[in-house]
């Protein structure tokens, strides 16, 4: 491709030398009284071969473009998701999806447009610009050096000044990125804005971070504003002086007619080219800018990282083992302090605690979604973070309180636990959740698509699609955190047959709210504040009574309250 554009600016280039050989040999031919189409046939197949050769590299460097330009943005696009996925979920809680997904579009589009433009712009301008001081140094030297010393200043000012644009430029990516995941966070939350009757107040929202992009845009346009009176001033003064001097010095015969025409159009083409230089230094600092800010926000070092040497996670029974473990979302506030917890293989443990006390916490870092600060994980002996994310999460089955689905079909979801199930495996996984039913009716069956994380299913529906996923997978540690919270009383009742089915061996880990829903597991642990205060059965704990049987007695309609109540409360409740 770089010989391509390369013969492509020297043939264009090359066509005022050919119209100066075409002038120059009508003048002899008047002078000498030759024949006038003999003596140019010469320079017009010279200027034919150009225009030609033109045509053709130019033809077959676009035709290249063609097929590398897509192929290098999905190149680009690939790389930066697969970085992107590496993340932890603590970067993906402090960035807008919206802003993420924008900020890969930009760097990719970017990156394109940087590499044409070095190989379709820039290098070609040079082409042209040292042939352009060869075929003037053939005819006088001052006069090439003084275009040479023209080029050097404009090219060295019009770096400097695009370079300046830079901040500018990534300031203004920033605001587009800043205001494309404000939009989409604001689509994602319509229906509160709705039940709210907040749609003025979004929209004012919205102003104040479009008005902020506007304020950039200006402020780098503006700028671009200055570097163009700039580039028509210089080019002004190139073609003032390139002429005025050869006009001197034909004048004073030191160049025939062609030779000044040749000038003279050089000057023409240059001019053009070199105006178009500036608005190309500005174009690829512009995106440098873009790929500065997204990369800046998605290539970033990964906070969980599999090391160097990491192992396949070989599960044999499912035994999961913390041993003092520190754990804390932000520095000075810690959630576990040596916490210390050994769970069985094929045991099935229940959490529970007042939000807040760990016990979603413990199931993230079973998962490595987040590491602790001391201590390890183990899973049958094997360190979590000695083997691959991929071999863990692969063992483990989760069915969140919130489950979270593609946009894609009923199909595809549930599928999603394992990607080589056949479409009678699906099925028979929904069953099981108790899916089916409301499945079939919905307008397309299985081939329905869900919405954006799900919204055109209940809360209920939701869970079960979950369920049917995780019965699906079939994995050897499944871990439940309030499945069962959106569901109603008869609806939980065929799921906890479902979940008692998938439960069979298997190490289990309930988080619930509903105490009675864990009060069949072979333990019950209870957190408080980030520490186990108490460990027994659900029988074993209230005959203690203590802090599992106070949780116990505090329960309204079958639930905890998300904090402690007072003592007296606690005697309204139960009355």
């Amino acid at each position: 491709m770089v010989v391509l554009e390369s013969g492509q600016a020297a043939c264009s280039i090359l066509l005022p030398y050919a119209i100066k050989k075409i002038m120059d040999a009508v003048e002899l031919a008047n002078r000498v009284g030759s024949d006038v189409w003999e003596a140019v046939e010469g320079p017009l197949w010279m200027l034919g071969l150009l225009n030609l050769g033109i045509v053709l590299f130019s033809r077959a460097s676009g035709a290249i473009l063609v097929v590398l330009g897509p192929a290098l943005r999905r190149r680009v696009r690939r790389e930066l998701f697969a970085y992107l996925q590496q993340h932890s979920q603590r970067y993906f809680l402090g960035n807008f999806a919206g802003s993420l997904a924008n900020r890969i579009a930009e760097v990719s589009m970017s990156v394109a447009h940087t590499l044409w433009t070095v190989l379709f712009d820039f290098w070609p301008l040079a082409i042209a610009f040292s042939v352009a001081l060869v075929l003037l140094a053939g005819v006088n030297a001052k006069l090439a050096l003084v275009l040479g010393i023209w080029i050097a200043t404009y090219v060295i000012v019009s770096f400097a000044l695009a370079q300046r644009c830079r901040h500018y430029a990534r300031d203004y990516a920033a605001a587009r990125s800043l205001v494309s995941g404000k939009i989409v966070d604001s689509v994602t939350n319509i229906m509160n804005a709705k039940l709210f009757a907040r749609r003025d107040y979004e929209r004012s929202y919205l102003d104040g971070y479009l008005n902020l992009e506007v304020k950039r845009a200006r402020e780098t346009f503006w700028f671009m504003e200055r570097i163009r009176w700039f580039q028509f001033l210089a080019a002004m003064v190139l073609m003032l002086g390139i002429i005025g001097y050869a006009l001197k010095i034909w004048s004073a015969g030191g160049m025939t007619v062609g030779e000044f025409a040749m000038a003279a159009s050089l000057s023409l083409l240059l001019i053009e080219q070199a105006r178009g230089l500036s608005r190309r230094f500005l174009e690829f600092f512009e995106y440098v800018g873009n790929i500065n800010d997204g990369v800046g926000v998605i290539v970033r070092p990964h906070e969980v990282v599999d090391a160097a040497d990491a192992r396949i996670l070989e599960v044999r029974g499912g035994g999961i083992e913390f041993k003092h473990v520190d754990f804390s979302y932000a520095a000075g506030k810690p959630v576990f302090k040596d916490l210390c917890l050994s769970i069985r293989p094929s045991e099935k443990i229940g959490l529970v605690g007042f939000s807040g006390s760990g016990k979603s916490t413990l199931l993230n870092l079973s998962l490595r979604l987040f590491e602790p600060q001391v201590g390890s994980i183990l899973i049958d002996g094997q360190d979590i973070q000695t083997v691959s994310q991929e071999s863990l999460r692969a063992a483990i089955a989760m069915i969140p309180q919130d489950p979270m689905l593609f946009h894609r079909t009923l199909m595809e979801n549930i599928r999603y636990g394992r990607l080589d199930a056949t479409d009678e495996e699906v099925i028979e996984a929904a069953t099981k959740a108790h899916a089916h039913e409301f499945i079939l009716d919905t307008d397309d069956g299985y081939d329905s698509l869900v919405g954006e994380r799900g919204v055109k299913l209940s809360g209920g529906q939701r869970q079960r699609i979950a369920l049917a996923r995780a019965i699906l997978k079939d994995a050897s540690i499944l871990l439940l955190d309030e499945a069962t919270s959106s569901l109603d009383s008869i609806t939980e009742r065929h799921i906890q047959e479902s979940l008692s089915f998938l439960m069979e061996n298997k190490t289990v880990v309930v988080v619930a709210h509903r105490l009675s829903t864990l009060s069949h597991l072979d333990r019950i642990i209870v957190f408080h504040d980030g520490a186990i205060v108490e460990d027994g059965t659900h029988r074993e704990l209230l005959r203690r009574k203590g802090h599992y049987a106070k949780l116990w007695s505090m329960q309204a309609g079958g639930f905890l309250p998300d904090i402690e109540v007072p003592e007296a409360s606690t005697v309204d409740l139960a009355s």
